[in-house]
């Protein structure tokens, strides 16, 4: 029987695989993004052309960017946080702290948020929603499905510093 430690690293490790693909995968819709945004712009003003299908997709890719992306801030640390007096914690008020935000109101709060997010993108898809406006985006569903995919990241990527956090208070190392 597999020891469960060696299991669990395996789990974390996937996870945060998937966590760092999406999030560096997100980066790139920066780009594509500002290329959009820069040929409506060239569309709009230089040739009178416009089209909603672009406008409510800059929005769409507006969203996937912070959808796929805020997991991967989280994970690398670098996601919000009010400093005022975290910085001058030890490292094990911080780890408790931690946890305790991530375990109380994080992971809860995601689940209820893919609860509530895939009966709506689900809604939908029933209804195969598509934009109200003429010449618009013709499945509006599969961006609400991304917000429940970015809230499952979200909650993996909280598990994964759960775990972390454990080990570390345990052992008092920060490797997994």
């Amino acid at each position: 029987m597999p020891d469960p430690k060696d299991v669990m690293v395996k789990l974390i490790r996937i996870i945060e695989k998937i966590v760092t693909f999406t999030g560096k995968w997100s980066a790139w819709l920066n780009l594509a993004l500002v290329i959009l945004i820069c040929m409506d712009v060239l569309l709009r003003y230089f040739f009178k052309i416009s089209a909603n299908w672009i406008i409510e997709l800059e929005w769409h890719l507006f969203g996937l960017i912070f959808l796929l992306g805020s997991a991967y801030g989280f994970k690398m640390d670098k996601h919000v946080r009010v400093d005022l007096f975290y910085n001058k914690w030890s490292e094990k008020t911080k780890a408790v702290v931690d946890l305790a935000g991530t375990v109380l109101l994080l992971i809860p709060w995601c689940l209820v948020c893919i609860h509530t997010c895939y009966n709506y993108a689900s809604n939908a898809w029933f209804i195969r929603e598509k934009s109200p406006n003429p010449d618009g985006l013709p499945a509006l569903y599969i961006i609400k499905y991304f917000v429940v995919l970015g809230f499952v990241l979200l909650m993996l990527q909280g598990f994964a510093i759960v775990y972390q956090k454990i080990r570390f208070l345990k052992t008092g190392q920060w490797n997994t």
